[in-house]
């Protein structure tokens, strides 16, 4: 996610989307939309991860995520060690979900589609439980892999994946 809050509407309640409950995010989720100046949501698929890897995936998603607010600024803060190749300055801030507003915001936003996706997701293949883990490693979403194995949105480079294939080979 990308986010250039406007200064002059505050947005309350904005942490680490991490340590907010669903319910909030939701909510900061819809105010983050109305308020800021721009947003702008970037992807990677399974496809990608798996060929140039996660690091360079997220990368490739964060610069979609700046490219699609379609607003130039010229500072970009990202959350983590590294930064997309951008057109303008950008500076890493580790843990900067907790300390940047801007990121925060992004995250919130991110991952709040990333839900909305999951629970889009369990509609076609409720055998994967995503509605309830999101596409985390939980017990149950191993289980689900061993038993019917990957389907297209699983990365095959992970290896819970693999040894899923390898299970329906053998």
């Amino acid at each position: 996610g990308a986010v250039v809050l406007h200064p002059d509407k505050p947005i309350k309640g904005l942490a680490d989307s991490k340590r907010l409950t669903p319910k909030k995010r939701a909510q900061l989720f819809s105010e983050i939309k109305a308020k800021a100046m721009a947003w702008g949501i970037g992807y990677a698929t399974a496809a990608e991860i798996d060929e140039i890897n996660i690091h360079h995936a997220t990368l490739r998603a964060m610069k979609r995520a700046y490219e699609a607010m379609q607003f130039y600024v010229e500072q970009v803060f990202v959350d983590g060690l590294h930064c997309p190749e951008l057109p303008t300055k950008c500076t890493a801030i580790i843990k900067g979900d907790q300390l940047v507003p801007a990121i925060s915001a992004a995250s919130i936003l991110a991952k709040v589609t990333r839900d909305i996706e999951m629970e889009h997701h369990h509609k076609t293949l409720p055998q994967y439980g995503f509605d309830q883990h999101k596409g985390y490693p939980t017990v149950k979403h191993i289980m689900a892999l061993k038993k019917f194995g990957p389907c297209i949105l699983h990365r095959r480079s992970y290896r819970p994946v693999r040894d899923a294939i390898a299970l329906q080979r053998a």
